[in-house]
């Protein structure tokens, strides 16, 4: 590898995991805006999406121009796809926090409804997912990564269980539809972190053993 190849690729991997970060901040916030009916939370989540926005265009500038300029092979190509992909998620991410934070504030400004369900264990399970995910990352952790992708399946059952549950309630007192709809928007939302984190976790894998490893998407 050249010097000027490996000085790109680690500049690749400092922008990819200040990304890590602000995206992690941004659900632990959006959670903390639902679970204590935060607005300014809220707000503050909805103004950094455009510094995810940012940060992603860049990160994706970097490795095409990487790729261009010195059209690398084996263990330093799969690092540049792979941060192709994993910069894709976690700017999914970012725009799935924003809408958590949406059902939030209108969950907020709605008379005080008790979520008949377990949200906050949902949520506690979707951010340790995506934890565990971005420190496989880190580290290049394989087990770690095999670990993260052997969770996605409780979260869907979670989210499943939620919207049965919340559409049943639903049918029993149509006045609770409003809120209801929204709590089975913000589940489908902290699925959809989860998945995104296994989708890292599976590019985390193909970095460090070249193996490529999809999971099926849930109903």
């Amino acid at each position: 590898m050249s010097v000027l190849l490996s000085r790109e690729l680690e500049r690749i991997k400092r922008s990819l995991l200040a990304l890590c970060a602000l995206v992690e901040e941004q659900v632990s916030n959006a959670v903390r805006a639902l679970l204590e009916r935060d607005e300014e939370l809220a707000n503050a989540v909805e103004r950094r999406d455009q510094d995810v926005d940012q940060r992603e265009i860049e990160i994706e500038e970097e490795c095409l121009k990487t790729l261009a300029l010195h059209q690398p092979v084996a263990v330093d190509l799969r690092l540049i796809v792979a941060s192709l992909k994993i910069n894709n998620d976690l700017e999914r991410i970012g725009d799935l926090a924003v809408n958590i934070t949406k059902k939030a504030r209108a969950l907020a400004l709605m008379p005080a409804f008790t979520v008949p369900f377990d949200l906050a264990g949902m949520s506690e399970k979707a951010q340790s997912m995506l934890h565990d995910s971005l420190d496989a990352l880190v580290n290049l952790d394989a087990e770690l990564a095999k670990d993260v992708c052997s969770r996605d399946d409780a979260v869907d059952a979670m989210k499943r269980e939620i919207r049965l549950g919340a559409e049943e309630l639903i049918r029993q007192n149509p006045d609770d539809t409003p809120p209801l709809m929204r709590v089975i928007a913000i589940a489908r939302n902290l699925e959809r972190i989860a998945d995104c984190a296994t989708n890292i976790a599976e590019d985390v894998i193909y970095m460090t053993e070249g193996a490529i490893v999809r999971h099926h998407e849930s109903a």
